[in-house]
């Protein structure tokens, strides 16, 4: 059976680990310190993860009974699966989260879903169009383009393109291509640059990001050429989007055109650097007055302003301010502008003085998701101390939103997984497992089991890492890859919306340290080896406690 993870395993080196723990009085008062807080993200790694494998078993049992696909919702929707929603949001944090809970389900189930879902619902070419249940057919007797557009741009950006990040060359990963050539094969918007797919600000955006980052994971020069287009349409036509817009939205659904138009510009910089000269003075004129006009005195962005006049037309703070600060930090590292970088900073300084428990999305955890996914994202760039006890302190304000005592629909999912019952629960996986990659510094188990506790925490330049497990175990640990270059074949790692941050990376030209801290010896590895991974057996109570270090 073949398996998607980034890290495949062919060689495995093997540790024991059936002694108990080793007396801590005998580590260093430093070491001891780390090891100690690597136990305590160990438990917040596995609360993560526990509740996200929760919200797969739960949902899944609402899925359709025929097709085994999910509903977009469990109200009214109940009956339809579609691209932009169920597809986009909820099935790709289902995988994800299989994939690091349940390898079974992840190579099972969940790729029998995207074979139904691409056979059923693929209407003009590879474009996905909504499926009823009941009708066992498409909603519609006709497709509309627009529809198919949207959705099928959705389903790309906000699910197969975080999945791809992750998973590498996948099945998920054909699907992706395959939905994104059809989207431009069949653009049909006419501009002096080519057609491009649509006028909707959000797909438009969608497709810049997308493009950008494909063209560096395939080395094709189509999808570059593809996002071209649409930077010239937005920056040298009459659409720049603080000089000519009526109304910017600085919140998803709107937003995602700014920092499209700065993940092009990044693109640029390096595969054409002429043309990122000629866009550099409009990128600039938009960064520049969304700073002038955009932002509360926290330095937060306003759901919508009227660029031109500066008007406020919607006052409510964005829980997406991180979306669009990647933009902004991404130009400050290609330019270096110290203001892009210092509004980047000034934004995250306010989170934890100010909007604690702050209400975005009228007390749903999407709005806490992505409010959290954002500053986890730029905290991996810029390590404030204070970013990190507001991503603590929301991050139990969300998953409490699961818990039938706090749960805005609590007596419809009482005991359940399943957060409010429609497609946004995705978005608290993402985030969630987001937060506990950060809490393990990327490593993973194999396989994984819910009494089985691991965290690490950044140590010098390198980590310490604790394992135990309530019963015995025997598995893999596996480290991360800087994913953004062996993946996604990118020149840098500037931030980006669905990414999930690298945090200890290990690099097949290097050599590392391995200590065991359990009993003192310490063995070097290469870095292709610990990648292929440390398989190692645990008995129950027995602490395995590492410091890994590139030498």
């Amino acid at each position: 059976m073949r398996t998607y993870f980034v890290i495949c395993l062919t060689l495995i080196l093997t540790v024991s680990c059936s002694h108990p723990s080793r007396n801590r009085e005998n580590l260093s008062k430093a070491d001891s310190l780390a090891l100690e807080q690597a136990e305590i993200n160990g438990l917040l790694a596995n609360e993560g993860l526990r509740r996200c494998h929760r919200f797969v078993t739960d949902w899944l049992a609402k899925a359709d009974s025929n097709t085994g696909l999910i509903p977009r919702n469990l109200d009214e929707s109940l009956d339809i699966w579609n691209a932009q929603d169920a597809a986009a949001d909820n099935y790709p944090f289902m995988v994800l989260t299989a994939a690091l809970t349940d390898s079974n389900l992840f190579q099972g189930r969940m790729l029998d879903m995207l074979r139904t879902e691409t056979q059923m619902t693929s209407r003009l070419g590879n474009l996905p169009d909504t499926y009823s249940f009941h009708k066992r057919d498409f909603e519609t007797q006709e497709y509309n383009l627009n529809n198919l557009l949207f959705g099928s741009s959705e389903y790309i950006k906000d699910g197969l393109l975080p999945l791809t990040e992750w998973l590498g060359p996948s099945p998920w990963s054909e699907r992706m291509i395959a939905i994104l050539d059809d989207i431009w094969k069949y653009a049909p918007i006419k501009t002096p640059y080519g057609n491009i797919p649509s006028t909707n600000v959000e797909l438009n955006g969608e497709m810049l990001q997308v493009l950008s980052r494909i063209y560096w994971m395939t080395g094709e020069g189509k999808y570059l050429e593809w996002a071209t287009r649409l930077g010239d349409y937005y920056l040298l036509g009459g659409h720049h989007p603080t000089r000519n817009f009526e109304v910017l939205r600085l919140r998803d659904h709107g937003c995602e055109i700014v920092s499209g138009l700065c993940e092009l510009y990044a693109t640029l910089s390096k595969a054409a650097p002429e043309k990122k000269e000629v866009y550099q003075p409009h990128i600039h004129e938009m960064l520049n007055r969304i700073l002038a006009v955009g932002r509360n005195d926290d330095g937060l962005f306003y759901n919508a302003v009227d660029p031109r006049n500066g008007t406020v037309k919607w006052e409510g703070i964005a829980d997406n301010f991180g979306y669009t600060l990647n933009g902004f930090y991404t130009v400050f590292q290609i330019d270096s502008v110290k203001a892009y970088r210092e509004a980047t900073i000034k934004a995250l300084e306010t989170l934890d003085q100010k909007y604690r428990k702050y209400d975005w999305e009228n007390g749903s955890s999407d709005g806490y998701a992505d409010a959290i996914e954002g500053a986890l994202n730029l905290y991996a760039r810029e390590p404030l101390s204070s970013t990190r006890d507001w991503i603590e302190s929301e991050i139990q304000v969300m998953w409490s939103l699961q818990d039938s005592s706090h749960r805005k629909s609590a007596q419809k999912w009482k005991r359940s997984g399943i957060i409010e019952g429609w497609h946004g629960d995705g978005n608290f996986a993402r985030t969630t497992i987001m937060y506990c990659l950060w809490k393990t510094q990327g490593t993973t188990i194999q396989p994984w089991r819910s009494d089985i506790t691991f965290g690490a925490i950044e140590h010098g330049d390198g980590i310490i890492l604790r394992i135990n497990a309530e019963e015995d175990w025997y598995g893999t640990l596996k480290f991360d890859v800087p994913r953004h270059r062996t993946i996604m074949q990118m020149p840098a790692d500037w931030p980006r919306i669905n990414q999930f941050p690298e945090w200890f990376t290990v690099d097949t030209n290097e050599t590392y340290e391995v200590k065991d801290l359990t009993n003192g010896l310490s063995t070097n590895y290469t870095g292709k080896q610990l990648l292929e991974g440390i398989e190692f057996t645990l008995k129950k109570g027995a602490e395995y406690a590492i410091k890994v270090r590139p030498i």
